[in-house]
């Protein structure tokens, strides 16, 4: 009898081990599906849709810079163990990274979450950053996401990706990302009616990270930085003669670059710096903090 009791609890034992290791056990297979994005502002739009179904992990920390950002050895492994890796595209560094990564993983789902933005060029070469975009050069610009109208194209690429990843969710989903579209909806009308007697304003930013923005409300972009460097005299000086001839009256000014030249900006316009930053996580308050500095000068 005691060797037919011992043989029957560790028959449940063996039972209750097996279930673990299809189920809540705390293994691999119970974890939540991960899901790589590039930037914060990415994580922050698919967090508003997968809720606390999705772990979202981000490649871009806050504060770095994604034109000299090398991918960490975690990073690379976190990307190779995720089920999808949704992109925001035209970042240099996204598709070195995927050409790594797929040798290891080459069944890794991989998503453009800007398809369908109409994209903006040239807007990075010298005489260029304007939000009605003179099109000088050819290459993309990538700051796809400092716009509220782009967002609501992001946000629609990922919940339709979500449906494909995990459709057995679509209810979770398709309710988060409607109460998402309406907050974006919110966003950019209260952002319209802001900057509704600002439009044809013109603002001046050291990198041209807000042309999005600026075509969305009818603004005028005015760079005075060139590909993240420093402006020779000549076209520096170009610049501020236009954005006082357009009466310039906010300069944006990220904390990552280091320029003294910022302070010849302040001076020679009259103006204080704004402090921005394109890659934050809140998004949402980043981008009213700009649309406060248009609308309160």
């Amino acid at each position: 009898m005691k060797c037919k009791q011992y043989i029957g609890v560790v028959a449940v034992m063996m039972a209750v081990l097996s279930m673990c290791g299809i189920s809540s056990c705390g293994n691999r297979q119970s974890r939540k599906p991960v899901i790589t994005v590039s930037i914060q502002p990415q994580k922050f739009f698919l967090e508003k849709i997968v809720g606390d179904r999705v772990e979202v992990k981000c490649l871009l920390a806050n504060g770095g810079n994604p034109e000299t950002y090398e991918p960490s050895l975690t990073h690379l492994l976190n990307l190779e163990k995720s089920e999808a890796y949704f992109k925001i595209g035209n970042i240099g560094f996204e598709s070195a990274i995927i050409n790594r990564v797929h040798n290891n993983n080459p069944d890794l789902r991989i998503y453009d979450t800007t398809d369908g933005v109409n994209l903006l060029f040239g807007t990075h070469g010298p005489c260029c950053g304007h939000g009605h975009a003179h099109n000088h050069g050819n290459e993309i610009d990538p700051h796809t996401w400092s716009s509220v109208k782009n967002a609501k194209i992001i946000a629609e690429n990922m919940y339709n990706a979500m449906l494909d990843l995990d459709s057995g969710n679509e209810k979770y989903y398709t309710a988060n990302y409607n109460r998402f579209r309406a907050e974006l909806d919110s966003l950019d009308s209260e952002i319209t009616e802001m900057l509704r007697d600002k439009r044809g304003t013109a603002f001046v930013v050291w990198h041209p990270s807000l042309s999005y923005f600026a075509r969305d409300y009818g603004l005028e972009q005015i760079s005075v930085g060139y590909e993240g460097k420093e402006s020779s005299v000549q076209l520096m000086q170009q610049q501020l003669d236009e954005a006082r001839e357009h009466d310039a009256r906010v300069f944006f000014f990220q904390k990552d670059f280091d320029s003294r030249q910022a302070s010849v900006v302040c001076e020679q316009l009259g103006v204080e710096v704004t402090p921005v930053n394109p890659l934050n996580y809140e998004w949402d308050k980043e981008i009213m903090s700009v649309a406060d500095a248009i609308a309160s000068k």
